[in-house]
């Protein structure tokens, strides 16, 4: 599969994440050795009542349960909007080797945007980053969410 192709699954968990009325995020883990999807999940705060539940927040979590591991090292986390502050520092803790986004997010983001977490000099795990991919359709979904819930 392709970074498209990840990042359409990712989509899938940020439509999720939109039919139940969150800011629709998604995000997966892949393992670039094998190809395997580890692990997926899209925005939840509303529904579990934490501030913390973010797609990436919840992937990482779930990703550490499977492998048995809190580090995630060589491992590509894909999500659908550039990471915030906190989801940024928690993928340099898990040691993500890869970072793969949709949408920039000039207002919230944290890794091409605002503070820049990974160029940070106590930053003290920095992946690999690449933004853009599928960005327009990624932005374009947040967009429709937003309009909708501003009627």
């Amino acid at each position: 599969m392709t970074d498209e192709d990840y990042m359409r699954e990712a989509l899938t968990e940020a439509q999720a994440a939109s039919s139940r009325g969150e800011v629709p995020v998604g995000a997966v883990l892949v393992n670039p050795e094998n190809g395997e999807i580890i692990a997926r999940s899209g925005n939840a705060p509303i529904l579990l009542d934490d501030p913390t539940a973010h797609a990436e927040i919840l992937t990482l979590r779930d990703g550490g349960y499977k492998m048995g591991n809190y580090r995630l090292m060589g491992l590509t986390l894909y999500v659908t909007l550039e990471p915030c502050t906190m989801c940024a520092g928690a993928i340099s803790h898990a040691r993500i080797g890869r970072i793969v986004y949709g949408a920039s997010d000039p207002k919230g983001g944290a890794i091409d945007n605002g503070v820049k977490f990974f160029s940070q000099h106590s930053c003290h795990h920095k992946p690999s980053v690449m933004g853009g991919v599928l960005g327009n359709l990624c932005g374009q979904m947040l967009k429709d969410f937003f309009k909708a819930r501003r009627r």
